[in-house]
This record gives C-alpha cells, structure tokens and sequence, in this order.
C-alpha cells in the first residue's frame, strides 16, 4: 500500500511542479492581468514547484524501501556500475546548473522587469540550468538501481523541458523583444553553436 502511494505521490508531484514552474516563467504575461504583483507571485509559484521537486526527489529515494514488486527492474546486480554511472550523469550536471545559477543572480528564485540579458554561461547556452538541473533525476534512477525510475524520470525530461523552454522564451520575448530573438539565433538552447563558440573566443 506505502509503495503505491509514493509511486502515486510521485506522479502528482511532477504534474504539480510542471504546473507551477511553467507558471513562474511567465511574469510578463501575467503582469497584463495582475500588474507589478505579479513578479511576486511568480517568485511563490517557483518556490512552491522547488517544494515540489523537492517531494519528487524524496518519492525516487523512497522506492529504495518501497519498490513496486511488479515494476522493480534492476539496472545491475553490481551497484558500483550504477553509482559510477550516477556520478557521471549527476556530477557535470551539478557543476553546470550551479555555474548557471551564479551568472543568472537572483533572476534564479525572483524573476525581475530590470534582469538585464546573461552573462557567463548564458552566452554559449540559453538553459543551463535545465541542462544541468534535469539529468541529475535520471542520476537519482541509476543510483536507486531502478530502470522504472530512469525511465519516468527520462520522459519527464524529454516531454517537458521543451514545453517549459517554449513558454519561457515566449515571455523573455516579451520582455526583451528582439535582443532576446538575436540571442535565440547566436546560441543554442541545450548545447553551444559553433558560431556562439567562434563568437565568444573573438
């Protein structure tokens, strides 16, 4: 019964989070209708999602204790395999998503009208935080030894990050108009262009 909870509690918790997050990257939108609150309220909305990722992460731990018998597929019987396979995955992903952190500021937790364009790793990719923050759940599966996890975790990735990028971007439009269109076509959103790399060596 535990086990069917958490694996329930994990579900509702991505909905929720995908939810809320989506909601918080989109003041400018919302700033029409509620006006300078709310640049606030999406603040909340993001600490409320990281409440959220922060449930997700202790549900995937949980399944150590609490695995679903039918759906408990192993990844190895050798856990040293999957815990270098988790450090590979988790440890270049922390490195970036803090790097990404650091140059965006305070834009991280309270997005702000003034937030003028990044700096830092920003300007070789435009989602470093996404890139780095993401994987490290699929990290999470390879260190529980679970390919159910690695697999939810992997398609939550995959349908929602380009969800969330599409409507990020459309607010970042909003708020930076065509400077933010020239920096969509000089550098890519997951991964460096070359020409971004030629440019910034220049």
């Amino acid at each position: 019964m535990i086990e069917w909870i958490n694996f329930i509690s994990l579900f509702v918790s991505i909905v929720l989070f995908c939810y809320l997050y989506t909601i918080s990257l989109q003041p400018k939108k919302r700033s029409k209708k509620r006006g300078e609150k709310a640049w606030k309220e999406c603040a909340i909305f993001r600490s409320v999602a990281g409440l959220f990722e922060f449930v997700i992460t202790a549900n995937v731990i949980l399944w150590i204790w609490f695995p679903i018998p039918q759906l408990n597929f192993l990844i190895s019987q050798n856990w040293w395999i999957v815990i270098i396979i988790g450090l590979a995955i988790s440890v270049p992903g922390i490195i970036v998503m803090v790097k990404g952190m650091v140059d965006a500021g305070s834009e991280t937790a309270k997005p702000s009208e003034e937030t003028e364009m990044y700096k830092g790793v920003y300007r070789y990719i435009r989602h470093p935080q996404s890139l780095g923050e993401f994987p490290i759940f699929v990290a999470l599966g390879f260190f529980i030894n679970s390919w159910t996890i690695v697999i939810i975790m992997s398609l939550f990735i995959i349908i929602y990050v380009p969800i969330m990028i599409h409507y990020e971007e459309k607010d970042l439009i909003r708020r930076f108009g065509e400077k933010y269109r020239e920096y969509q076509k000089n550098t890519g959103a997951l991964f460096p262009k070359i020409s971004s790399l030629r440019s910034n060596k220049d």
